[in-house]
């Protein structure tokens, strides 16, 4: 009968502990970035950061369909390294930043991809709202940061179409390319 007692008393500490299979987690400003890459003159391949990106992650590890990624990205504090470019792209030339200084995203949908992720969502880029798709890695295992919470990693690939949302539709691919990569590597606390 004490046996019996002493396993119901650990099922109902546990129950609490198996239930909880989703997570909220937020990106760590100081090691979460979105870059991004685009040809220039067809030759070489120009580089570029946005500022801070606000990302909250709702993760169901029992079923992964289930989780959510909301994010907003500080397009304002641009920078490839050039301040004359970085001045110009900033113009309503591009980005428009006097009326656009963020892009957000949020996900529609996620599913297992081979060993990572595929989230598919909205992106609003400089006031156009297009459907894309991140291919991700991640998450990768906890590991506690200084802060003493978990911490997780996940890295993100997708390729836009910068016309598509009315950035530089003035430029000609041979001067600008049309295909810019972004790359978003998140360091995600658990909150």
């Amino acid at each position: 009968m004490k046996v019996l007692k002493i396993a119901a008393a650990a099922l109902a500490l546990a129950a609490p502990f198996a239930m909880a299979q989703t997570s909220t987690w937020k990106s760590d400003p100081a090691h979460s970035e979105v870059d991004f890459t685009i040809k220039h003159l067809s030759v070489s391949n120009v580089h570029g950061r946005f500022g801070h990106v606000d990302a909250t992650i709702v993760y169901d590890e029992k079923d992964i369909t289930k989780s959510t990624v909301k994010a907003t990205i500080d397009v304002l504090g641009l920078s490839t390294g050039e301040s004359q470019r970085d001045t110009h792209l900033k113009t309503p030339d591009f980005f428009d930043c006097s009326q656009f200084a963020s892009a957000t995203f949020e996900s529609t949908s996620v599913a297992k991809s081979g060993s990572g992720l595929k989230v598919s969502g909205n992106l609003t880029v400089h006031g156009v709202t297009k459907p894309v798709v991140l291919d991700v890695e991640g998450p990768s295992a906890p590991v506690p940061g200084m802060d003493k919470r978990p911490h997780v990693g996940f890295s993100a690939t997708t390729t836009i179409n910068r016309v598509d949302f009315g950035i530089g539709p003035k430029f000609a691919d041979a001067m600008v390319g049309t295909n810019v990569k972004v790359n978003i590597e998140i360091d995600a606390v658990k909150q």
